[in-house]
Formats: structure tokens, sequence, C-alpha cells
């Protein structure tokens, strides 16, 4: 890192005040323990209510077990204190006083930790106002709900009308989910996403009345967040990256995912959902026992068939068996999270399972709950629907998702990689499922009940299958032999090991090229010749590296309906490449696509010349020679202003890679990144133009701009430029600012970065192409006489200037007094420049939703 800036001498055209153009202004970004640090200081009332919790609960004396009846007849919440007892101060008591040591620690990190982002984000008074508000509201409805849904005999609410609730997280998720209304558009939706699923998955699978209380908390706090902040725009749903949608969809397959650990930690028998628990809920049943009791008559009495379900799914296997969906759910949800197909499949399918598995699952809870005791009233039958349809619209809810996001998840398995996948599993299906068989066969007289063969062969399926969906399915029957009843208990557990190891190896596998070593091969050439000032691009996820025969030369290309679109100049030697061109159009030409060249220099275009190619400019790249650099004179003017600018107000900047950013600089990176990107409903554009997930190539560098309080106001990424493996450049990539930062930050940013790069002895800086561009003519220049292509490029820029700024872009890199550089687009066959029109369209835009096709379509309307 260069050295800390001083105040330099160098005059300004005209004279006046001095410049500071000797160093960039060096700075550092806050640690991980500085930023908590600050957030400390900030949340006053946060930490009063952390020590509030802990002094109620040793008044209560909640802080070593759970209230006493005294206690809880005149604080906590509930139907018959809050309304039968006309106690109407618990729904606010009931807010500030745990339940058990337990939800003693879980209120005082809360508090902490969620009530202080809710403080530092909108300010003490407004956070005790919401955690009131919404708490209080939140409590009150539910209990009316409660005492309402009692008198009509409605089955949860009888059940949960006689409990009493103490419990702070009532009110602290209401405060939090009211200050997402004056947060950024990134952490307010990961807020409100992750936070509702946990609330919906609680509900669903335990139905404790503390939970609809929350629920309700939360559904209230959305609209009353708005109404502090005055701003209704607050509760619409902002755009998101595919990166963030890529990480909101993988939370919520994991939260629901969660769902079977939570019904089994409460074993309720209040939600539909919670069937998985009645398994493990009793003593172990002995075998020898039940046979005694039952004898082997057929069929057996009610009571026996209950403990033949419960001795099936008993015994360690079986207990880790019934975890099976919450486990491969967590692996999709890892797989979703790095945009792979296979981990969207998988989610798919386990949903399917559970959905295809839902009335079995429902007969064990029928079964084992006594759901079934008493008279059925229409009423009954009638929640009894409610409760089948609950099971069956959380599965569907999140397939359903999945298939309208699945754009977001296109990194897919290489042929040969899914079918070892395949054969290792349905080899290791095949294996364990004979083993059981035969030894089942070969033991047949020692089930119990007496077996067929056609039972035992029906209950090796079962032995794959969580005991939970399908306990209660013909046939039961045990195995007597201790071999065989191994084996019933272990080959699930076996398989399904066998499933996620291989599944997390095909996941775990590099994208792409870098499965077979190209990515290393690739960076090792372009280290080595350099590819250019766009050449480092070559490496980006989507691009697949051709090599020549001798291995010294490479061609990074994207094949898109036949079409091979490279990018940017080959990467060889310069004496070879025109044999490198040449190669390339005859791998192409041997497979039927048509080779483009895009994004070349012109030291390539007599190349093409030779071959009788077509060749077009694309757009133009600027360059900054870095190399005895001055920022003086008139030219400069307005970029030494911004600088200067930023010098006085205290601005500094950091120049490092991403693995060196501590966690906070990160996630404000990310909110910054998203928040650009939610001001869009315009589609995201890829190919020449990166985003997050370039920014952490380690070779990558950021250049970031930090202000007087720590906190981080821009942030631009550079590309480097290689030669004979040497770094001689810098090209710029990812351009972000904050919202609120100062006027001309990014002019302020390119300046310390250039200023950074001449000290550090780079020759040459690239402010990186400005698609479908025109260098300005020099004085006295005439233009080029126009064309039919030259009048389309020029009537495309117009029209797409309103969506994506190409042109504002343009003449905001020429304040760096620039050297243009055309970069072109060379083809074989002028009658496919139609098919290459759309492939190129679709590598800039390889994924539109019909949303964003309807946004993009607006915006040039309104151009017209």
């Amino acid at each position: 890192m260069s050295a800390g800036a001083g105040a330099g001498g160098a005059q300004g055209a005209g004279g006046g005040a001095p410049v500071l153009l000797d160093a960039e202004p060096v700075g550092r970004l806050r640690s991980t323990g500085e930023a908590l640090g600050q957030f400390a200081r900030r949340i006053p009332f946060s930490l009063g209510f952390a020590a509030l919790l802990i002094v109620t609960a040793v008044v209560a004396g909640t802080v070593a077990g759970p209230p006493s009846h005294a206690t809880e007849a005149q604080w906590a919440a509930g139907v018959l204190t809050t309304i039968d007892a006309g106690r109407w101060w618990t729904v606010l008591s009931a807010l500030v006083i745990p339940w058990d040591p337990f939800q003693l620690v879980a209120g005082v990190l809360a508090s902490v930790l969620l009530l202080g982002v809710a403080e530092r984000r909108m300010g003490t008074g407004r956070t005790v106002l919401a955690l009131l508000v919404t708490g209080t509201v939140g409590v009150l409805v539910g209990v009316l709900l409660q005492w309402v849904g009692s008198l009509a005999g409605e089955w949860w609410a009888s059940g949960t009308s006689v409990d009493l609730t103490l419990d702070p997280l009532t009110g602290i998720a209401g405060a939090l989910i009211t200050a997402t209304a004056f947060m950024g558009p990134l952490w307010r939706r990961r807020f409100r996403v992750v936070t509702l699923a946990f609330l919906c998955i609680f509900v669903l699978y335990d139905g404790d009345s503390s939970d609809v209380y929350r629920l309700i908390a939360v559904l209230v706090a959305g609209p009353f967040g708005a109404l502090l902040a005055r701003d209704a725009s607050v509760l619409r749903i902002p755009r998101s990256s595919h990166r963030e949608t890529r990480t909101l969809i993988a939370a919520v397959v994991a939260v629901t995912g969660l769902g079977p650990v939570v019904a089994f930690a409460t074993r309720t028998e209040l939600t539909p959902f919670a069937f998985g628990s009645f398994l493990f809920a009793d003593q172990p049943v002995d075998l020898d026992a039940v046979e005694r009791s039952c004898g082997d008559a057929a069929p057996l009495a009610e009571d026996c068939l209950r403990q033949l379900t419960l001795l099936s799914a008993q015994g360690v296997g079986m207990f880790l068996l019934s975890f099976v969906p919450v486990v491969l759910l967590l692996l999709a949800a890892w797989g979703l999270h790095q945009g792979r197909r296979f981990a969207l499949w998988l989610a798919i399918a386990v949903n399917a399972a559970v959905l295809l598995f839902a009335r079995p699952a429902f007969e064990v809870t029928n079964e084992l709950g006594d759901l079934d005791a008493g008279d059925w009233s229409v009423f009954d039958l009638g929640e009894l629907l409610v409760w089948l349809a609950a099971i069956a619209l959380l599965p569907i809810a999140v397939i359903v998702l999945l298939i309208v996001t699945r754009r977001h998840f296109r990194i897919r398995l290489e042929r040969r990689a899914l079918v070892r996948f395949v054969s290792v599993v349905a080899g290791s299906f095949v294996v364990l499922a004979v083993a059981y068989l035969a030894v089942g066969l070969a033991t047949i007289r020692e089930y119990w009940p007496a077996a067929t063969p056609g039972d035992v062969a029906l209950d090796t399926l079962k032995r794959f299958v969580p005991p939970h969906f399908l306990a209660a399915t013909d046939p039961i029957v045990l195995p007597g032999h201790d071999l065989a009843s191994f084996l019933y208990e272990w080959v699930g557990v076996a398989f399904w090991t066998v499933f996620v190891v291989a599944a997390v190896h095909v996941m775990h596998r590099p994208a792409g090229p870098a499965a077979g070593g190209d990515a290393a091969r690739l960076r090792t050439l372009l280290h080595r010749h350099g590819g250019g000032t766009l050449g480092f691009m070559a490496t980006w996820p989507g691009n697949t590296p051709w090599f020549s025969a001798d291995g010294d030369a490479a061609v990074a290309y994207r094949e898109i309906n036949g079409i091979a679109i490279t990018m940017s100049d080959p990467i060889c030697a310069p004496e070879r490449l025109a044999a490198t061109v040449r190669e390339f159009a005859a791998f192409c030409d041997a497979r039927n696509w048509s080779p483009v060249f895009y994004s070349v220099h012109d030291e390539l275009l007599p190349v093409f010349d030779e071959l009788g190619w077509q060749h077009m400019s694309v757009g133009e790249e600027t360059v900054v020679r870095t190399t005895g650099l001055e920022l003086t004179g008139k030219p400069w003017q307005k970029v030494r202003q911004a600088l200067n600018r930023g010098i006085k107000e205290g601005m500094t900047t950091v120049w490092a890679s991403w693995e060196e950013l501590p966690r906070p600089t990160i996630a404000e990176i990310t909110a910054i990144s998203e928040e650009w990107v939610a001001e869009k409903e315009l589609p995201e554009m890829g190919f020449t133009l990166g985003g997050m997930a370039e920014l952490k190539d380690p070779e990558v560098r950021l250049m970031l701009a930090v202000g007087p309080d720590g906190r981080l106001q821009a942030v631009t990424s550079w590309l480097p430029v290689h030669r004979d493996g040497e770094v001689v450049g810098w090209t710029i990539d990812f351009m972000r600012r904050a919202d609120g930062s100062m006027n001309g930050i990014m002019e302020f940013l390119i300046a310390s970065a250039a200023l950074h790069m001449k000290e550090a002895g780079s020759e040459v800086l690239s402010l990186s192409g400005a698609p479908l561009a025109t260098k300005p003519l020099a004085p006295g220049e005439e233009p080029p006489p126009p064309t039919a292509m030259s009048r389309l490029l020029e009537w495309l820029g117009r029209t797409l200037e309103p969506a994506y700024g190409f042109s504002s872009l343009f003449r905001f890199k020429a304040k760096f007094n620039p050297e243009y550089r055309t970069i072109s687009m060379s083809y074989a066959d002028p009658l496919m420049l139609p098919a290459i029109g759309i492939a190129v369209g679709k590598a800039y835009l390889p994924e539109v939703s019909p949303k964003e096709a309807m946004a993009l379509v607006r915006t040039l309307t309104r151009a017209d």
C-alpha cells in the first residue's frame, strides 16, 4: 500500500490554491472489533433492555426455571389472565419477563443483536415505540384469536386457550421488522424473508401460543414501519441481484428444512406438521414383550399395531434416517447458494417426496397422536381438511418458488460427473437392498408378525424411506435375527450417507472448465502473454477455454445457438496471433459453429483482413497512461476538484483484495451493490460486465473510498493486465457508490487509483470498454461515411442509453483524458449477422424474466 497523502505544491491552471497531488489519500478499514465497539455505543436502550430481562428473571424466579403458578397468574398473558381475569397489563408484562433460563439467554442475545440493529437503524425513541406497539398488538390479537376460536371449538385455539405466555422475543421481533423500513433494500429483504420464514416454520411445526404472537407482531411491524418512516414504498419487494436471490432462496429452503427438528424438539400435537415427533416420544418398546402380549394372530389389535409402529422406528439408525429430509434440504440450500442446478432439482425432489408421503405421514400422526379420539363433528372434519391442505401447501409453495426462480441457478454438472454420481448412488442402493433382501429371505421365519417373501421385498424398499413417512403403512414386519435387525436399521443410513457424500463432491467441484484443470492452464498463459487490457475477463465464469494443439495459445469463448463468441484478444505471443485465429476457426468449423471474435483491438484486424472476414466497431476502450501521470492543467480540472474535495472532507482510500477485507466491509459492499440493483427494474448484464462474483478472485484488487466516519462510500474493482509474468496495468470493472456519498466520489476514487498505480510502477490504467460508443474526432478529422451497420449501431446506442447509460458512462470516462482504442467484432459470414446479434444479446442478458423484459420495453418506449 502506498504512503499517505501529502500537501503538494502543484498549481492548477491560472494559479490559485495548491492542489494535493503527491499521492493517493490512503486510509484503513474498520476492524470487526472496532465496528462492534461503535455498534455497542449506539444501542443504549437495547443493552438496557437486556439488563432488564436479567432483573425481571431474577425477581420473577424464572432465572432458575419456569415461572410459578403465582407468577403466571399475575404477569403472563393468555385467555385465562388477560380476558377471564381482566388483567390487561399482562399484554405488557409478558414482553419483559423471560419464561425460563433458555429464553433468558435467547432474550439477552436478541436484545443486544436484533434489537440493537433496530435501535441502530431507527434511533432509540422509535425502537421503544416499535417494541411496545408491535409486541402489545401481537399478544393482544393472539389472545383474542384464541378466545374466539376456543368458543367456536377450533382445534388449535381450544388446545392453547389454557396456555399462559411470557415472551420478550415477541416485541424484539416486531421492533426488528419495524426497523427494516429504515434499512436499505438488501438488509430489509433479508431480515423480512428470513424472520418470516423462521416464524412460519415454528407456527407450522410447533404451534405454541408465543409462536403465533410473534408472527402477528411481525405482520403488524411492516405497515407500522412504513408509517414511522412515512414511506409506503418500503412495503414493496425490491428487486434483487442473481446472487442475492440465490441467497434468499437458499435461506428459505434451509429454514423450511429445519421444521422436523422443531417438531421433534417440541413434540407438540397442535400442528399437522408434527408427525415425526410421535415416533420417538415414548419409552423404548421391547419386541419380546409385544410378541408375548399380542401373539401372532392377524389382524393385530389396535394397541398392538401402535406398538408395532413404534417398534419399526426404534433405534439409533432409524432416528438418523428420520432426519434425512433435513440433511438433504440443508445440502440443497448450500448448493442453491452457489447457483447449482443440481441443488435446485434436489430441493424440488425432496419437497415432492414430502408431498407424496403427506397422507401416510398424517396416518402416523393419527395412529400415534390419538387425533381420532372422540366424536367427529362437521367442524372437526373441516378442520381436518385444513390440516391436510396445510401439509401439502408448504412443499407445493417451495416447489413453485424453485421453479419460478430456476433461471438464477445456471451452473450445471458436467455429463461425466452426473453419470458418475448416478452410478455411485444407484450401485450403492442395489448392493444395500440386495444385502438386506437376501438376509431377510434367509431368516424370514424369524420375522414378527409372520412375513411372506413379498412382505420382505416391500419392506426392503421401506428401509430407505424416513420412518415417519411409512411407519404406519403395511406391511409392518420386524426381523428377529441379529444380522437382519442390524441391516434393517442401518442400510438406509448407509445409502443416504453415500448419497450426501457423492452430492457434496459433485457440487463442490468447480464449475465448467476448472473441473479439468483448464482454468489453471488459462491463467498460466494469461500471466505469460497478457491477452490485452481486457484479457483477464477470459477467466470469468461462463467462458470455456480453447487451447491450441501445442498448448501455448488460448481463446476464451461462449457457444450460444451455434455461435462461438470469443472474449477479447487471443491469449498468445504476438507473432502467433494469425495462427491462433486460424486454428480456433478450424476448431469451430469442425463443430459446425460460426466463430465471432468480440472486443478485439486494432492489432488483430489485419489478420481478419487476410482471412477475408468482416469486422465492425462495437465500442471504444479508454486508456490512461500512468507512467509519469500528472493531474495538472485545465483538462484535469474536474478530476482535480473531486480529489481535493475528498481530501478536505476526510475521505481516504484502501487498495486491497477481497480476502483482505474485514467482515463489516464485505457486508457494506454487498449492501451497496444490492441497493444499486434494487433501484433498477432492468435485467443485470453480464459477459464483459462483471458483478459481485468476479470481485472475489484473489488476483482482482479493490479500491475503496472510506468516509471520515469509517463507513464505505464507494468501491471499484480492478483486473490485472499481465506481460511476461508481471502485472503492468489494471482495468476497471465493478463501480458502485453508496447512497448519500460525496458528489464526485467516483472521480475521487479513480484518480486515487491512478496515483496508486503510478507509484506502484504500473504502465496503464484501462477504464474498460464502452459498448456502442464512438471516439471523438480529432481536430480537422472527417467522420467516415455512414453505412447501414453504422446507422444501426448508432440507433441501438441511442435506444439503449436510457436503460443502461452507455453514452453517459463514456462521457464520464472522458474526464480522465484517455487514449481511445477501438474494440471490434469480426466474423466470417455476413449472412450470420442476425444470429450473431441474438447470440451477443443473450451473452449480455443470459436470463431475462418476463418482468424484467417488460421493464426494459417500458424504458425503451419512454426513450422514444
